[in-house]
Parts: structure tokens; C-alpha cells; sequence
């Protein structure tokens, strides 16, 4: 058995005449965090997006648990990608309902996500009037109905006020240790180096860089370093 619970191997996206994603391979450990960094527009939703199947490669290949992706491995796929997708007329509890409804999951699960996020107390308030944040965090329960294998989040600290952030970085530490993969994508470096096992470089499409963190190492200098010298290339 590989050590790996996902890898893209030479995955190429396009839309109309922008490479959007460029010959890319990457290889996240099981049970681990990935942190995936890049500034705005350098391909991080793209990629994604393609592994939590949104959109489709235009070539290469996505292998998931050894095995090449399909759309049933969804079901052992969380995600969380821009906006949260919230029927706003519906209360957290009714949206959490509807999803498990569509995807036949117990709908005891749905008491488990919100306690998890700190939810309960906002059980029946409509999607509508919560906060920003409390939004991003029913996002994110969204995303772990299905107790999923691998965790895909894309700028998951968007809205979220500091104490929210700390708890995120806890939950994240802790969904590794239970046994779940999470790639986590962002342009907050300091971010991710909190949470982060392995990081992934990305910049115009390419991922240039992909290791183990080191915790002696200036993440900001190291991922600086990388996209200046591929800017100057």
C-alpha cells in the first residue's frame, strides 16, 4: 500500500487560452496536513477544484487511494472551495440535512459537524443571518458530513476572526491525528506553517516546489525565493 491517499500525475488545465494548471504532480501523505501556497491566481482553486470533481483535466491523472479517481471516491472526499454553498433561507441544521439527505449519510451526523465547528447554538438560525464567518464554519461541516478520507480547503481562514483561526488550526492538527488527509490551500504563509506536515509551491500554474517542512527553515524566504527566481526565469 502506498503511503500516499492522493497524487496528480502531469495534470493540465486550460480555460480557452489560459493555462490554468501546468504539467502538475503532487503527493499528499495520509494523514497529514498539505499545505498548498500561492498568491492570488496562481492555479490553487484550479487544482482543487479538479481533485474535489468540480471541473476535469484536460490530461494527466488524478489517483486516489492507489487507484485512479472516480467520481464514487467523492464520497471519501470533503471539500470547501470559495464560497460556502448555503441555501440562505435554511438553518444551519437544514442545510446540513439537505446534503446528507443527496448523499445518504446518517442524519445523526449532522448534530456531529455542528457541535465539531461550535455550531449547536446556531442549530436553527437561518444561513442568512449568520456572520461571515459562521458561514465558513458551515462550510466546513459541510465538508465533514461524510467523515471523508481526505479534506480539501481552500482558503478556509476567509472571514474567520482570530479565535476562530486558532480553533481551525487545532481541528486540522487533530483531523491528521484521527487518520483523515487535509489539503489546505493559502497565501498566508505564516498560516500555514502553523498546521502544515508538507507544503506545495504554486505559481502560475506550476508547482514548483514540494517537501516536508522544516521547522528551522523561513518558510516566507524559502517560498519567496522560489516564485522570484521562476519570475525571473
Amino acid at each position: 500500500m502506498s503511503e500516499y491517499i492522493l497524487k496528480t500525475n502531469h495534470v493540465f488545465k486550460s480555460f480557452k487560452k489560459t493555462r490554468a494548471v501546468k504539467d502538475l504532480s503532487m503527493s499528499v501523505r495520509k494523514n497529514s496536513v498539505y499545505g498548498l501556497l500561492g498568491p492570488n491566481g496562481a492555479g490553487k482553486s484550479t487544482l482543487l477544484k479538479m481533485i474535489a470533481g468540480i471541473i476535469t483535466p484536460d490530461s494527466g491523472e488524478i489517483l486516489f487511494s492507489d487507484h485512479p479517481w472516480t467520481r464514487k471516491d467523492l464520497l471519501n472526499i470533503g471539500s470547501l472551495i470559495e464560497s460556502p454553498p448555503l441555501y440562505e433561507n435554511l438553518t444551519a441544521f437544514e442545510n446540513l440535512k439537505v446534503r446528507a439527505t443527496l448523499m445518504g449519510i446518517p442524519v445523526n451526523n449532522c448534530d456531529d459537524v455542528l457541535q465539531k465547528l461550535d455550531l449547536t447554538d446556531a442549530k436553527n438560525k437561518k444561513a442568512s443571518d449568520f456572520s461571515l464567518g459562521m458561514k465558513q464554519r458551515l462550510g466546513i461541516a459541510l465538508a465533514l458530513l461524510n467523515h471523508p478520507k481526505l479534506l480539501v480547503l481552500d482558503e478556509p481562514t476567509n472571514g474567520l476572526d482570530p479565535f476562530g483561526i486558532e480553533e481551525l488550526r487545532r481541528m486540522l492538527r487533530e483531523f491528521a491525528a484521527s487518520g483523515m488527509s487535509v489539503i489546505v490551500s493559502s497565501h498566508i504563509l505564516s498560516e500555514v506553517a502553523q498546521v502544515a506536515d508538507d507544503i506545495g509551491i504554486i505559481y502560475n500554474g506550476s508547482l514548483l516546489y514540494q517537501d516536508a517542512i522544516d521547522t528551522g527553515e523561513n518558510l516566507e524566504q524559502l517560498f519567496m525565493d522560489i516564485v522570484r527566481k521562476e519570475r525571473e526565469a
